[in-house]
């Protein structure tokens, strides 16, 4: 199913009375104004959610820095949200919707299957000339009843043979990949084997997603083909997500390691690969750390 829901089509569901739950999934790492960005202008009727109590467990080293929540967690957080069964779902952001679509991908996951990724995120909302509210949304409590496990997922035990069969995708910044950069986790590089895919080249200049046909093209030249296993992983199992919804709009499944660079690098007996290219760049010996300055995939 397409993830994606351009600001047309949302318009007329809202116009149609179709139940829609709008979730307004503000966040980006190093900043931590999620909550005010939205108080101060959000689509009509969106709620809240936060990221890093809603959408993660806390954090523990051996896990990643975002851990998924307990389904039971997750269910309540979703009908915190006012969302019950039948509804339509649409997350957003401001930013090219890197953080909505962990929300995206959770509620697929849980097995609710009309949940969406709006397409431009606020930005396009307000390219349109469609008006934003500012304060608090209060929704009335939800009955969804969600479960767990419908979308493929990797953990590190497979994620370090995946390219023995697979193709395995880094979707965080290229210096990251290579090692040149890394301004949070402890150890910096890739997993052995991956290929450097960044997520920032899902969307163009305005934030929206790539046309199908494009995003096809560039997923084909990374190597990935309809029967090669595929899985993606990035710094924290966030923008993986964005990652797994463009393959999708291109028309290929992947599996997301959730715990993804943060919880691989926290384990000193894991390998880690640094240089420009998977399969031939030096392994960079266990416990060694590297830090600095640089672009920052979730």
């Amino acid at each position: 199913m397409n993830p994606l829901m351009d600001v047309a089509r949302l318009t007329g569901l809202l116009a149609e009375g179709r139940r829609t739950v709008l979730l307004d999934v503000r966040w980006a790492l190093g900043d931590p104004h999620g909550r005010d960005h939205y108080l101060a202008g959000h689509l009509p009727g969106a709620v809240f959610v936060d990221l890093a109590t809603e959408l993660a467990a806390h954090a523990e080293p051996r896990r990643g820095r975002h851990p998924l929540p307990a389904p039971a967690d997750f269910q309540a957080s979703a009908r915190g949200w006012g969302i019950n069964d039948g509804d339509v779902v649409v997350a957003y952001d401001d930013t090219g919707n890197m953080a909505a679509a962990r929300a995206w991908w959770m509620l697929r996951n849980a097995g609710f299957p009309e949940a969406y990724l709006l397409d431009g995120g606020l930005a396009a909302w307000r390219a349109a000339g469609l008006a934003v509210e500012t304060g608090p949304v209060q929704p009335v409590p939800g009955n969804v009843a969600l479960g767990d496990g419908a979308m493929p997922v990797a953990d590190a035990g497979a994620a370090a043979t995946w390219a023995e069969s697979g193709l395995l995708l880094d979707a965080r910044a290229g210096e990251r990949y290579r090692g040149e950069v890394e301004p949070v986790d402890p150890r910096a590089g890739h997993i052995p084997g991956a290929v450097s895919a960044p997520t920032s080249e899902n969307i163009d200049e305005l934030g929206i997603f790539l046309p199908a046909d494009a995003l096809r093209s560039r997923f084909e030249a990374l190597g990935v083909r309809e029967e090669v296993p595929v899985a993606v992983y990035c710094g924290s199992g966030v923008t993986a997500a964005h990652q797994v919804a463009a393959l999708a709009a291109a028309g290929f499944a992947a599996a997301l390691y959730p715990g993804s660079f943060s919880e691989w690098s926290n384990h000193p007996d894991l390998p880690v690969a640094t240089g420009p290219e998977a399969g031939s760049s030096a392994r960079e010996p266990a416990g060694n750390g590297a830090a600095g300055k640089g672009s920052v995939a979730l």
